[in-house]
């Protein structure tokens, strides 16, 4: 088995290439090879375990080989994995999409597929652009957007976000955008800028690249409050913080406000495959109809049959598990927890998501954890926390150890 794992890390620092990743230290280094999960942990090939606190970058929500999933996707697999969705349809895309809009009965009642959440606000941003100039309303082309965002590395979704590492070298030349840092920016904004916005995009209650800060509470209400009068569509990321994160489905019902464009991916499939979903109102829908205002975009795995299954059973475990109910609790112990410890500077949560600074090198801190058998990944010096939903306070308590130990 060693000679295999030497094989495959050779083979990788041959050929592979690893997004967000230095590949220069990357080939000095002796990566670690996963090659199984099993609820709360991963493990390599050493036989040794990890707990995934960042739920594999933020996508798993009930554990990994949970047995409904694993079920849902053998069950598809066997009748069908994939059709084209450009003029056919398939049974379970047609579920998925009744399901997510039945959260927002008489709001958002259309569902358009894509494959992660780039495309998913990509989605949004031309859906949004294009009714505006087929609908009278040509001289709305600009997205308003919030200073140090993060939407995506798509050329249209990192143009509209804040970070300049992310953009530099082509973000700049997307669309049209005009960034604000708070509510109070955007409402002294010069009237031009507003006449001519077509959206607003925003990560709800908390930015997440962004060293995971919070919004202030009442902040998104305010914002719909402001877009609605002034007749400009909402956008919101919840990317990041959809399904069950924020200790609500969606974090926007944390403030019950209801968007124009609803941008879903990551833990939509429960961490198991890629599937975004955007969902919009009717009155975008209807603004799209006949030859002339066709909306040409769509991807080859567009409401992909083998995705939308398991996505359907990764919902029907939050009621089956009752897993919003614990995701409050956790997430407050995780930060008494965590604030007991003095050399943590400042921790930050909502719901299940938590993210703390620490006065060193946030790359070095997470490796020194992975020793103790913790995974995650840094924001510059903040160290993310966001494990499955399913998380125990069993393995929570196994985290915070890991972290004490750290000095």
């Amino acid at each position: 088995m060693k000679d295999r794992v030497n094989k495959w890390i050779l083979a990788d620092h041959a050929h592979c290439w690893h997004p967000f990743t230095d590949q220069e230290s990357w080939e000095s280094d002796i990566p670690v090879v996963i090659c199984r999960g099993e609820g709360s942990w991963l493990f390599d090939f050493e036989g040794k375990r990890y707990l995934d606190a960042n739920s594999s970058i933020w996508t798993n929500i009930h554990g990994h080989s949970h047995p409904v999933i694993v079920e849902a996707i053998q069950d598809q697999a066997s009748k069908l994995c994939h059709s084209s969705y450009l003029g056919l349809a398939n049974d379970k895309a047609s579920e998925l999409a009744a399901k997510l809009c039945s959260f927002f009965p008489d709001s958002l009642e259309r569902c358009f597929f894509s494959d992660d959440g780039s495309t998913a606000l990509e989605v949004a941003f031309k859906m949004s652009l294009q009714w505006r100039q087929q609908n009278e309303q040509k001289e709305r082309t600009g997205i308003i957007a919030f200073e140090n965002a993060y939407h995506g590395d798509t050329l249209g979704a990192s143009s509209v976000g804040g970070v300049s590492r992310f953009i530099k070298g082509y973000g700049e030349t997307g669309l049209n955008v005009y960034r604000v840092g708070s509510l109070e920016d955007l409402k002294r904004l010069p009237e031009v800028v507003v006449e001519t916005a077509s959206a607003v995009v925003i990560e709800p209650l908390i930015q997440g690249v962004n060293q995971m800060r919070l919004w202030p509470k009442g902040m998104l209400a305010d914002l719909r409050a402001w877009t609605t009068q002034h007749g400009i569509h909402l956008i919101l990321d919840e990317v990041m913080t959809g399904f069950g994160r924020t200790g609500k489905m969606f974090a926007c019902q944390n403030e019950e406000v209801l968007p124009d464009f609803l941008c879903l991916a990551k833990g939509l499939t429960g961490g198991t495959m890629p599937l975004a979903a955007t969902l919009t109102r009717c009155e975008i829908y209807e603004g799209f109809k006949g030859p002339d205002r066709t909306f040409f975009y769509g991807h080859s795995y567009t409401g992909n049959a083998l995705g939308c299954a398991v996505a359907l059973a990764n919902l029907s475990l939050f009621e089956s598990e009752n897993t919003l109910a614990g995701i409050e609790e956790k997430g407050a112990y995780l930060e008494r927890e965590l604030k007991k410890i003095p050399w943590i500077q400042e921790v930050r949560r909502v719901g299940l998501i938590l993210g703390f600074d620490v006065g060193e090198c946030g790359k070095e801190f997470c490796l020194k954890l992975r020793k103790r058998g913790v995974l995650t990944r840094p924001i510059l010096n903040t160290i993310v926390i966001m494990p499955p939903l399913s998380v125990t306070m069993d393995e929570l308590k196994f985290l915070i150890k890991a972290i004490q130990l750290q000095r």
